[in-house]
């Protein structure tokens, strides 16, 4: 027999077979019944004998075709015999497709429903929200949780946040509970709106009977956390009288409401009693950080152990303040000259496990070498000490070499520029002491003046800044009146816009001895704005003239925040607990009192008389604005009056006078609103003062 011609995979007998088997796939799914119609050309029917006309052919629906291309007899309407395809419509469940079969077709396998789990945004919030919170409590760092939970981008769901961070809170220590409520506060209004805050909590007081079953005083601590909110202005005090109607009566938040009322709100001195319940502040101080860095410095002298000494540095916490252990380590060792080798041992091994990094290691130094002379006093060989360890550091690899070049480049620029500077630094620094005592502001002003170097005016803003933020509240709204003050009397616009860049330019430098520098640097922005002594566009200002690399720019975030919050006006003039600030407030409605007084027949006299009880010679510009704007209003010029008399009796000065009207030119746009022709009476009114001689030439 001769080898069949091949091609592909099938001989051409092969083919011819599938050529049949599919002509007879395709009549039998036509029609199943009709066995007439089937075409099988290889089909020979075989006679039989006898049978009186019995049929000697085979029923051609009783013939199929086998796998391997053999016609075989099957049983009437069987399912067919071993070998065969079965009967064309089988529905019988046991029935399976021979994946070893050529036309084995993967298609027409059964289907297999594969269930899915279907997960739910607010679970996918809750799980991320619970490693934000727990990252949180190990490392403190407020920004990067508001970071964080800013870049989840489902602010809808911060609600489920505020429950979830008090509730684990709640199973905490004191620790953590103190970390919750100042993270609260962070956020409030910048991140999390004042309803989901009050959401928050009242989802809380509905799951208190869940929470008091793992934590027993589940009652009393979250009544804490609720007077805590209600103390730092975050929840309304309105809040318990309207979850009080809106939970039922024999709910265990009825009883947290009732504790948190009675047992800390309504206590004396609550606001003070609430705050240190759980330690009064998560942030260490900066003297009981150097205590502890000396401590662990004398300790590792004395044991030797590098690596216990490392771990009680990285314990602290405090990264951006190694440069105090660089500091405090070298001093250390110029006072113990037998220590040297054991803490430049220490300082390399620091840098060498990235502990301390080059820049807070470079800062150290630098630190160090400008305080030279003043330890020179105490160890008399401090500077040739110094300038004997300087190059082992450098030779070691720890310390950059670049710190050489930078020391001898300072000391060429001390020319007499420098010394006047030096000078009028020292003195501003006495001036602003002395305010500090003695609330003197018309006196701070003479001192400036005598002083005669407006050139440094922003030198002086970053100076009363900073000495503020490193003292008590009183001196902050002291320096935040005194700006004000200022910038009616002395300084320009400009002036406090560059000083506010120098500060922010400098942060990271002033966050080494006030660890929270930015968040208090953000509150005298905001209060600038608040008193008007900076404008809202001047923030976007301050931002733009920043470098790229500046950490200022988010205290100037920060600070818009702080402005466009609700009620910032009342919050911002509350920061520092009032003090002066309230009497500013206090001064603008007397001033509104007395012109509205003298507008209706009052006595020109009495009004001077009670514009001189003020006190407050510096905000006499407001007497201005407000009356130019009342005269306007009341169409009453015998307001002029009343300001002819102040200036010809010396008690409102040309500066303060000029001050006024500016204030008055500045806010045209809006007077226009209530006033259609405020701008034609703006103008009678500076034509009325020129001639009068109430206003400076500049104007």
């Amino acid at each position: 027999m001769a080898s069949p011609k091949k091609e592909g995979f099938l001989t051409e007998e092969q083919r011819e077979m599938l050529k049949i088997a599919a002509q007879n796939a395709e009549v039998l799914s036509s029609s199943p019944r009709s066995p007439s119609k089937m075409v099988l050309p290889e089909l020979h029917i075989k006679g039989g004998g006898g049978g009186g006309g019995r049929a000697t052919a085979v029923g051609v629906r009783h013939i199929r075709r086998s796998h391997s291309g053999k016609l075989v007899r099957v049983k009437k309407d069987g399912a067919g015999g071993k070998g065969t395809w079965g009967k064309l419509l089988d529905t019988n469940p046991v029935s399976h497709i021979d994946q070893n079969d050529p036309n084995y077709d993967s298609g027409e396998e059964p289907y297999e429903l594969v269930g899915a789990t279907v997960t739910d945004p607010i679970d996918d919030y809750k799980k991320s929200a619970a490693t934000i919170i727990e990252e949180y409590f190990t490392t403190g760092d407020v920004e990067l949780a508001a970071t964080e939970l800013r870049d989840l981008g489902t602010d809808e769901y911060h609600h489920c946040f505020v429950k979830k961070l008090v509730s684990m809170a709640m199973d905490w220590h004191d620790k953590e509970k103190e970390m919750a409520s100042v993270l609260l506060s962070a956020l409030y209004a910048d991140v999390i709106s004042s309803a989901q805050i009050s959401q928050g909590f009242f989802m809380l007081l509905e799951s208190i009977d869940d929470l008091a079953l793992d934590i027993l005083d589940a009652v009393d601590v979250l009544a804490l956390f609720i007077a805590r909110a209600v103390v730092d202005e975050i929840l309304p005090p309105a809040f318990l009288k309207k979850a009080m109607r809106t939970l039922s009566e024999s709910s265990t938040g009825v009883q947290v409401i009732q504790t948190a009322e009675k047992s800390y709100l309504s206590a004396p001195h609550h606001a003070e009693i609430v705050e240190r319940r759980w330690g009064g502040t998560t942030h260490i101080t900066v003297e009981e950080v150097k205590r502890k860095m000396t401590e662990l410095l004398r300790e590792y002298i004395e044991h030797g152990d590098t690596v216990e000494a490392c771990r009680c540095i990285r314990e602290l916490g405090v990264s951006f303040f190694h440069h105090e252990v660089v500091k405090r380590a070298v001093t250390l060792a110029m006072e113990i000259q037998t220590s040297e080798h054991l803490i430049l041992k220490l300082l390399r091994e620091a840098s060498e496990e990235c502990l301390i990094s080059p820049s807070q290691m470079t800062r150290g130094f630098s630190r160090l070498a400008e305080s030279l002379d003043d330890l020179s006093l105490d160890i008399p060989t401090a500077k040739s000490l110094f300038q004997t360890i300087v190059p082992k550091a450098i030779s070691d690899g720890w310390l950059d070499p670049s710190f050489l070049k930078s020391k001898v480049s300072d000391e060429e620029h001390r020319d007499e520029g420098y010394e006047k500077l030096r000078k009028y630094k020292e003195e501003a620094v006495i001036i602003i002491h002395e305010y500090f005592l003695s609330d003197d502001i018309p006196e701070l002003i003479r001192s400036l003046e005598d002083l005669a170097a407006p050139e440094y005016n922003p030198i002086f803003i970053k100076k009363l800044i900073t000495l503020a933020m490193d003292r008590k509240h009183r001196e902050k709204e002291m320096a935040s009146v005194l700006l004000s003050a200022l910038s009616m009397e002395l300084f320009s616009r400009d002036d406090i816009v560059n000083g506010f860049i120098m500060l922010l330019e400098s942060a990271e430098d002033t966050t080494l001895d006030i660890l929270d520098a930015s968040d208090e640097l953000a509150l005298f922005l905001a209060r600038a704005v608040i008193d008007d002594v900076l404008a809202p566009l001047n923030l976007e200002e301050i931002s733009n003239k920043l470098p790229c690399i500046c950490s200022g720019s988010e205290t100037v975030r920060i600070a818009r925040s702080l402005v466009s919050a609700r009620h910032a006006g009342e919050r911002l003039l509350r920061c520092w607990g009032g003090g002066t600030g309230w009497a500013v407030e206090d001064a603008k409605d007397k001033i509104i009192k007395l012109l509205e007084e003298y507008e209706s027949g009052g006595d020109v006299g009495e009004a001077c008389q009670c514009i001189r009880d003020l006190g407050m010679p510096f905000f006499n510009h407001e007497v201005v604005k407000k009356a130019i704007v009342m005269a306007m209003e009341k169409k009453n010029d015998r307001l002029l009056e009343l300001l002819q008399e102040c200036f010809g009796e010396g008690l409102i000065t040309i500066n303060q006078m000029t001050k006024g009207f500016s204030r008055v030119r500045d806010g045209l746009d809006d007077l226009a609103l209530d006033i259609p022709d405020a701008e034609q009476k703006f103008l009678l009114y500076v034509e009325h003062a020129r001639r009068h001689g109430w206003l400076l030439a500049s104007f």
